[in-house]
């Protein structure tokens, strides 16, 4: 340990008071720095864990063929690809009976398996491989305990179920106020060269050194970070949730009638249409959709943002005797007819009114598409398209795609894990840096300023992310009077 170093541990109130900001730094630096450091203390180990499993996550398409090869990889063969619905069928016979279809992969790849999801008796959800050549089953995995879906749940929710989803949006709104606060201490004032900024200084040594390269690094990574954090933000399951309905009601998200109002379902040859029922006349069966169920609640791998909310079909009492829905192959060659030959889900009825779902949702945006089929006459009831979005929803598509690596491919990836990598490097460094500066026994919070300015543009900045993230504002109070009321007279230090 450096002299000065142990003379600011033992001597912490000498040290402030002798101490005083970086040279040539702006009034109201040491406001901003007590904001960056609670907000910094806070997402750190969480920064850690969301550039750890987004960056796997990303690379999704190159790992689960290295984890599950006897699975989902075949060796192309000469011979005709069996129909899916022989596929199915073997698929079927390897599960326990009871166990209900409920989701289909649909790819034409020549060296990838086919892939069906069951929910089994107990409740479980089971995908099942097929060879299409030879129609072998090639083995089973449990959908939740999936690699994959193991990460995807730990970067969204800890595996800790609603608390663990509402605690990762808090993380992501305070990197927002992280990424701020230190962009405005570390960007260059007037006697500070822009050199100086940008390029770390390595002839520096301990806790300088790490300063260097932390502030750098930000600034560095700032932009993108910032727009990394905030295309993730719609994804979340309390805000996320709360402004896909903001932009629906003022028609810039989701397609019209994804609130109501478009009876979506399979009409039973004999019994009444759906436009008969809508037109007031009611079906025999009584049926009416489940109330809250939406596509986000469909048993889909990933539906696209901008049809999250549109609701789904319920389940009547019974259909008529002797009718038969369209196989499962009916729907695959139709798509094709449509255009759709590869990458999609099938979500199948599990109800006589229930309807064929497919969810296509690549890389690029404007060619997402969800479709709604009547599974007794193939009729299409409901075929959604990027153009149908509003604006908020394309947006977000766009951003979905970025955020997530997959629009410009494996550029995309790396882009995407340097910026993750990039903000696990400025939680690990800003963690050494409090380490070597907190003394002994204390928090090592900055102090602050005797005469602090009003700083109403960082209040003003403050109190709109608080209204636009009202669980965010809520911890924002809480920070500022915990400081006010508990961190007075805890002694932080000062050293710059």
């Amino acid at each position: 340990m450096s002299t000065a170093e142990t003379v600011a541990r033992k001597t912490p109130d000498a040290t402030r008071a002798q101490s005083g900001p970086p040279s040539g730094a702006q009034r109201g630096y040491r406001t901003l720095w007590r904001w960056h450091f609670y907000a910094g203390l806070f997402v750190m180990p969480f920064l850690v864990i969301l550039a750890i499993t987004g960056t796997i996550y990303c690379f999704q398409p190159q790992i689960e063929p290295l984890l599950y090869p006897h699975r989902l990889v075949v060796e192309p063969a000469a011979s005709p690809r069996l129909e899916v619905d022989a596929l199915l069928a073997n698929a079927r016979a390897a599960v326990p009976a009871g166990a209900v279809a409920t989701t289909a992969r649909i790819s034409s790849r020549t060296d990838r398996s086919a892939e069906f999801v069951f929910r089994l008796p107990d409740g479980h959800k089971e995908s099942v491989y097929v060879n299409p050549y030879d129609g072998a089953v090639l083995g089973t995995l449990d959908v939740d305990s999936r690699f994959m879906q193991v990460d995807r749940m730990i970067h969204r929710k800890l595996l800790l179920g609603k608390p663990g989803e509402l605690l990762m949006e808090l993380v992501a709104c305070w990197t927002l106020v992280m990424i701020g606060t230190g962009l405005a201490l570390w960007w260059p004032g007037e006697n500070a060269s822009l050199r100086a900024a940008l390029v770390p200084d390595l002839a520096r040594r301990g806790r300088p050194l790490w300063k260097s390269i932390h502030a750098t690094l930000g600034i560095w990574l700032a932009i993108g970070a910032f727009a990394f954090v905030a295309t993730g933000l719609p994804w979340t399951g309390s805000w996320g949730k709360q402004f896909k309905a903001l932009a629906t009601s003022v028609k810039l998200g989701a397609p019209p009638g994804s609130w109501g109002g478009l009876a979506l379902h399979s009409t039973v040859p004999g019994k009444p249409s759906a436009a008969h029922a809508a037109a007031g006349h009611e079906t025999s069966s009584g049926m009416e959709p489940m109330p809250g169920m939406t596509m986000d609640d469909m048993p889909l791998p990933q539906v696209p943002w901008a049809v999250g909310a549109v609701r789904v079909p319920g389940s009547p009492e019974a259909g008529e005797p002797g009718v038969r829905p369209l196989p499962l192959g009916h729907i695959v060659e139709q798509m094709r007819a449509a255009g759709l030959v590869d990458g999609y889900d099938i979500a199948l009825p599990t109800s006589p009114h229930g309807v064929y779902t497919v969810s296509y949702f690549p890389a690029d945006p404007t060619l997402e598409r969800t479709v709604y089929i009547d599974q007794y006459s193939g009729a299409v009831l409901r075929d959604i398209r990027y153009g149908d979005y509003g604006a908020v929803s394309k947006a977000v598509s766009y951003g979905t795609s970025l955020h997530m690596g997959r629009y410009f491919g494996v550029p995309n990836q790396i882009v995407c894990a340097a910026l993750s990598l990039g903000l696990a490097a400025l939680a690990v460094t800003g963690f050494v840096m409090w380490w070597k500066r907190r003394p002994s026994g204390t928090l090592g919070a900055p102090s602050r300023e005797r005469a602090a300015p009003p700083m109403r543009a960082w209040a003003t900045a403050l109190v709109v992310l608080g209204i636009v993230f009202p669980l965010m504002g809520l911890t924002i109070v809480a920070v500022w009077l915990v400081d006010r009321l508990l961190l007075r007279r805890a002694g932080p230090v000062a050293a710059s």
